[in-house]
């Protein structure tokens, strides 16, 4: 397979090792249909060998959160874990039983297709059937930053990742790669968009968790600085609406605010989504709320959102998909039917997100404007290397603001010993503080310093104890 970058590394990937590791939520998550109270989270690491025989290790993280990867009802919880366990081992076989020496863009582009293919043939739907594949994708970028000893920005505006849409995207042909990885433009600080989950308190004292930290959307506001906003929505309506004026009762009180919606699948049609927004508009409760909408995300489910003509619609709000982004061709899809954004997440893949970034890039110059957009949204990435590769990936899109849930329903790194938190601590000083009894993430006025991300690795300093992980089984294949 041809591939950019004369500058870019090839290398062997010689060993993959996966871990995994509980962790407890502080409070329950209602997303969709779903509740979510534990978790098990994905550690993946790497071991490259370069052209000089030098190896080098590199590593990530990922929390394996049912019922958003696969939604059937059919499948319980501990099934939906042990497809993403499966995914990720059809990863590793494929990535390491390739004898070929790649660019890290090159590994991703041999295998990518393969993985998700092999998943779904067992059953997976495509979301989970790509997981295995965007993870091992991080944790080799990690050892590659490592190996040239370079930032993970450096890495991508050298292009050392050889970086090059136009063998996964043929819509893109023509495009400059190249040029594209040399005019990002990362940030340094970025604001962080709260999470108002389905069964989250609005106003009042602590209740639940009663851990000193923020419970309500009031407290949260109060203790981070917060601007800007998530709000989940149930599908329904006339529950929407109410919803909606509860909340737009808190955040009116603020100077300035924005909100994004999250649909999370949950609209039986067009026309529901129709009726909530002409609701919203209509509601003099709503008029500021309504006004401070940036998006609606992923409204309908996600096996009929290409099924649908949403152009009227998203004349009112724009349109952006996110579970219905399984393959890398989803969004030139969603383009076709009204859709004018897509979400960026680490778990669908770092060089998605890029390939999608660059459509943007090539879309928004014939329309003469920026119409079309990615948005960073999260799947409550814990703190550790999940958050820190995740927002580094947003920062280095230049997006001013991410979803970032993992500070509310996760107690920070209270899962991991203390001295892999002290380390993570020490190794990025600007990004967490050590407050009630843990490591944690450090809002302060709405904001995330990601300076200290910055460092010879992807976004890391520092990296797990594996040897306080469990080694992760291999799980049989789901039934179908």
């Amino acid at each position: 397979m041809p591939e950019a970058g004369s500058n870019a590394p090839r290398f062997v990937i010689v060993a993959v090792d996966c871990f995994e590791r509980p962790l407890r939520y502080r409070l329950p998550f209602r997303f969709g249909a779903a509740t979510v109270t534990t978790g098990v989270q994905a550690f993946v690491r790497v071991r490259i060998r370069t052209a000089d025989g030098g190896e080098t290790i590199g590593a990530t993280a990922e929390l394996m959160v049912p019922k958003w990867f696969d939604k059937d009802p059919a499948h319980s919880n501990d099934e939906n874990v042990d497809a993403l366990r499966t995914s990720l081992a059809l990863a590793a076989d494929a990535y390491t039983s390739d004898p070929a020496p790649r660019s890290a863009f090159g590994h991703f582009a041999a295998h990518a297709r393969a993985c998700r293919e092999q998943g779904e043939q067992v059953g997976m739907p495509a979301l989970a059937a790509n997981f295995g594949a965007a993870e091992l994708d991080r944790a080799v970028l990690d050892a590659l930053c490592r190996s040239t000893q370079r930032t993970v920005f450096e890495v991508v505006a050298e292009d050392l990742i050889g970086f090059d849409p136009r063998v996964v995207a043929p819509d893109l042909a023509g495009f400059d790669g190249q040029a594209f990885v040399r005019s990002l433009a990362p940030r340094a600080r970025i604001a962080v968009r709260h999470t108002v989950g389905l069964l989250d308190a609005l106003t009042g004292p602590a209740a639940r968790a009663a851990d000193g930290l923020p419970e309500s959307l009031e407290q949260a506001i109060e203790r981070y600085g917060l601007r800007w906003f998530k709000l989940k929505l149930a599908g329904d309506v006339r529950t929407d609406l109410e919803r909606l004026r509860a909340i737009a009762a808190v955040l009116d009180r603020l100077p300035d605010y924005r909100v994004t919606l999250d649909g999370n699948e949950q609209f039986a049609s067009v026309d529901a989504v129709d009726a909530l927004l002409t609701g919203m508009r209509e509601d003099t409760a709503l008029r500021r709320l309504f006004a401070a909408v940036a998006y609606l995300e992923q409204p309908l489910v996600r096996q009929s959102t290409f099924e649908h003509d949403v152009q009227a619609t998203a004349r009112a709000v724009p349109l952006l998909i996110d579970e219905a982004d399984g393959t890398l061709d989803a969004f030139v899809q969603a383009r076709s039917r009204g859709y004018a954004g897509v979400s960026s997440k680490s778990c669908k893949g770092l060089y998605k997100s890029l390939v999608n970034a660059a459509r943007c890039a090539a879309w928004n110059q014939d329309a003469g404007g920026a119409r079309y957009f990615v948005s960073a949204e999260d799947l409550t990435a814990p703190a550790g290397l999940a958050v820190q590769q995740d927002t580094a990936l947003a920062a280095l899109l230049g997006l001013t603001h991410a979803e970032r849930n993992g500070h509310h329903y996760i107690d920070g790194m209270a899962s991991a010993p203390p001295a892999e938190q002290q380390a993570f601590l020490a190794a990025h000083p600007a990004l967490y503080e050590a407050a009630h009894g843990t490591v944690r993430l450090a809002i302060r006025a709405g904001e995330l310093d990601l300076r200290d991300l910055a460092v010879p690795g992807f976004a890391t300093g520092t990296l797990p104890l594996f040897d306080t992980l469990t080694p992760m089984a291999r799980t049989p294949a789901p039934a179908h």
